[in-house]
């Protein structure tokens, strides 16, 4: 590899929070290897970290779908080929489900525990083993809704409160490889997640505050060069959290009233 630069794995990165990271990180003047379903999105990154002001990062684009490990593992072996070596894997890609869980498509569920977990799961298990060589990091993107029990997107609340254990166990069984693992409990952010997200159509209510990707991805660079094992972003977003286990039912309530569906007509 050229240099000590850092070598970075983001899945998700054509846009939102894995794109602004991708960026993020080569503005830092690491090496970036983006996966990503959309081709051209991530194609249209390549040229925009290409023209950010020198010096800057390499990027990577590999066009693939987490939910299939082979796929996952074909994007690694592109990264090991063109920069030698793995110090970071941020598990980002995911998608929301908004609806009752009762009467949500099966195929919209099923894509989005495919996506969620077993995309994470397929990161970590093709990327471990060129980590240990590195004593690197996994950062995990989750969610602070992990931590508060949400009607009507439970199954996405469900998928991150899995990865966020996930990342506890995960912290405790790489020790010994020097592998630090961080959970990252995102907040409301102003991505395309919302207009994206499966089952019924939902509009932002309450006035929540959110951040934006930029911010989020500045947290996770942070969270790279110190090597912590949680990230939560703002003093909103840890008062959730402390709600989800000092009143876990008041916490219910207001989440009801943000995602539950709203009437026609």
């Amino acid at each position: 590899m050229k240099g000590a630069r850092k070598v970075i794995f983001i899945t998700g990165a054509s846009s939102g929070i894995g794109r602004a990271t991708a960026l993020a990180f080569a503005r830092a003047g690491g090496y970036v290897c983006g996966m990503a379903r959309r081709k051209e999105r991530l194609e249209d990154l390549a040229r925009e970290i290409a023209d950010l002001p020198t010096p800057h990062g390499e990027f990577l684009a590999v066009a693939g779908d987490v939910r299939q490990a082979e796929s996952v593992e074909a994007a690694l072996a592109k990264t090991l080929d063109r920069f030698g070596r793995l110090d970071v894997l941020v598990a980002n890609a995911g998608i929301g489900q908004h609806g009752t869980l009762v009467e949500a498509d099966w195929q919209h569920l099923e894509t989005l525990l495919r996506t969620n977990i077993d995309g994470v799961i397929h990161s970590v298990r093709a990327c471990v083993p060129a980590l240990r060589s590195t004593s690197g990091q996994i950062l995990i993107v989750s969610s602070v809704v992990s931590g508060i029990h949400t009607p009507y997107t439970a199954a996405y609340a469900a998928s991150k409160a899995f990865v966020s254990s996930l990342a506890g166990s995960l912290r405790l069984e790489l020790a010994d490889d020097g592998i630090c693992v961080s959970d990252v409990l995102v907040g409301r952010t102003r991505t395309e997640f919302n207009q994206n997200r499966l089952g019924s159509s939902q509009d932002n209510r309450g006035g929540l505050p959110s951040a934006s990707p930029e911010t989020v991805a500045e947290a996770i660079v942070r969270a790279a060069q110190h090597r912590q094992r949680r990230v939560i972003l703002r003093l909103f977003d840890r008062l959730i959290l402390a709600g989800g286990v000092l009143a876990p039912g008041i916490m219910a309530r207001l989440a009801k009233s943000q995602y539950q569906p709203q009437e026609d007509g």
